[in-house]
C-alpha cells in the first residue's frame, strides 16, 4: 500500500504582513472607486503573514516576464533541494530509491522541467520517470498526490517524490485593478513542498482512493491571461459559491469506500480563502475546529497555490495526536472548476516483511506465537 510520508516545508525569508498589505492598497489604490471593499475582502482572509522571494519594494516592481522567470528558476534552484532532502529523510529514502519525481508549480515556466536538473544533480537515477504538472493551480497539489498513488498501483513497492513550488508573488500585475486582482495581491503567498510517497513501509497516511472531479461549464471562473507582462490572474466573481458545487464530490468518493465525509478523523482542505472552509463546514456539517490545520497556513502563509495541502499536512504530522487507522480526506481545488481528492488512514512504519510475518503469526497457533516472540 502507498503511504504518503511528512512533507517538508520552506518559505522565503521575506514577510509582508496584513497590515502592510493594507497600508500598500490605500496608498497604491488611493483613488480606486472601490477601496473601502478591497480593504474589507482583504481584512477578511484572515492572513496575517505571507512570506515572499523578493523584498515588497522589489516585488512591486515589473522589470518584464523575462527577468521574472529567470527570478523564478533562479530561486527554484536555490529553495528546491534543501526541502527534497528533508523530505526524503522524513521518508527514510535516499534519492537513488525514487522511481518518479512528479513537479507541480503554475508561477514559473521551465522547459525542460526543474525534474531534469533536479536529476542532473542531486543523484537521482537517469531512469528516473518525470511528470511536470503545470496547468492546475491550486488542485495541482491534489493531482500530485493521485498521480503518485496511482503510479505506485501501477508499480507495487515503487516511491515517488512529490515538489510543489510556487512563488505567486511573481505573478503580481501592477496593472490589474480590478476588485478580484487586488484580492489576490492581499492573499497569494511563495511557499516550496516536497513529500514522498512511498510503495512499502513509511509512517503517514495510507492512500486508499482517489478521484477527480470537474464542475461543467466553469473553466473561465479561475484562469491564467498569459500576455506578454507574464501570467494575470483571473477570478471571477462566481468562485465564492464554488463549494457548493465541490462539496458533493467529496461526500460521493467517500461514499463509494463506505465512509462517511462527515465522519473522518482528519480533513487536509486547500486553504483557497477562509469561505471555502466556512462553506465546507457547513455543507459538510462540520465543526470549524475540522480544518484547523488548514486554517493555520491560510493564517501564516497565505493562499501558497498547489503547497497549501502539503503545508496543512505538516501541520498534522507535527499535530502527533494520529493513531493507526485514523481515517481522512485530501482535497485541492483550482482551475476548471477542479477537485482532486484522495482518502487515507494512518498508519505507522511497517514494511512488507512486517505485514508478512503479522500474518503468519496470526495463523500460527498459540504455542508458535510464543515461540516467536522469544529473542
Amino acid at each position: 500500500m502507498a503511504t504518503l510520508c511528512r512533507p517538508a516545508i520552506c518559505v522565503p525569508e521575506h514577510v509582508i504582513t496584513m497590515e502592510q498589505t493594507l497600508e500598500l492598497a490605500r496608498s497604491l489604490h488611493a483613488d480606486h472607486p472601490q477601496l473601502g471593499l478591497v480593504l474589507r475582502l482583504i481584512e477578511n482572509t484572515g492572513v496575517r503573514t505571507r512570506h515572499i522571494v523578493q523584498p515588497i519594494e522589489d516585488t512591486l516592481k515589473h522589470p518584464g516576464f523575462t527577468q521574472r522567470n529567470a527570478l523564478y528558476e533562479a530561486e527554484s534552484k536555490r529553495l528546491v533541494p534543501p526541502v527534497i532532502e528533508q523530505a526524503l529523510e522524513y521518508a527514510e529514502l535516499r534519492p537513488r530509491d525514487i522511481d518518479l519525481i512528479v513537479y507541480v508549480s503554475c508561477t514559473g515556466f521551465m522547459m525542460p522541467s526543474l525534474t531534469a536538473w533536479l536529476i542532473n544533480t542531486m543523484g537521482f537515477r537517469s531512469d528516473t520517470r518525470q511528470t511536470p504538472i503545470a496547468q492546475l493551480g491550486c488542485a495541482a497539489g491534489g493531482a500530485a498526490i493521485n498521480r503518485a498513488h496511482d503510479f505506485c498501483l501501477a508499480y507495487p513497492g515503487a516511491n515517488v517524490l512529490i515538489v510543489a513550488c510556487e512563488f505567486c508573488s511573481l505573478c503580481y500585475q501592477p496593472t490589474d485593478v480590478g476588485v478580484g486582482s487586488l484580492l489576490s495581491n492581499g492573499l497569494f503567498g511563495d511557499a516550496i513542498a516536497a513529500a514522498v510517497v512511498r510503495g512499502d513501509g513509511g509512517t503517514g497516511i495510507r492512500l486508499e482512493r482517489n478521484g477527480s472531479h470537474l464542475v461543467p461549464d466553469t473553466v473561465d471562473w479561475i484562469a491564467y491571461g498569459v500576455r506578454n507582462t507574464g501570467f494575470h490572474f483571473l477570478l471571477d466573481k462566481r468562485v465564492p459559491k464554488t463549494m457548493e458545487m465541490l462539496a458533493p464530490a467529496l461526500r460521493t468518493l467517500a461514499e463509494q469506500h463506505s465512509w462517511d465525509v462527515s465522519g473522518l478523523d482528519f480533513y487536509i482542505i486547500h486553504a483557497g480563502g477562509p469561505r471555502i472552509l466556512d462553506d465546507l463546514c457547513r455543507l459538510l456539517s462540520l465543526k470549524p475546529a475540522a480544518f484547523r490545520y488548514s486554517r493555520a497556513t491560510l493564517e501564516e502563509r497565505g493562499n501558497i497555490a498547489s503547497a497549501v495541502v502539503f503545508d496543512a499536512m505538516a501541520r498534522l504530522f507535527a499535530d502527533g495526536t494520529q493513531v493507526d487507522a485514523a481515517r481522512g480526506v485530501i482535497a485541492g481545488f483550482g482551475p476548471g472548476i477542479t477537485a482532486e481528492i484522495a482518502l487515507g488512514s494512518w498508519t505507522s512504519a511497517r514494511t512488507a516483511v512486517d505485514e508478512e510475518a503479522l500474518v503468519a503469526l496470526d495463523a500460527a497457533p498459540s504455542g508458535e506465537h510464543a515461540a516467536a516472540e522469544v529473542p
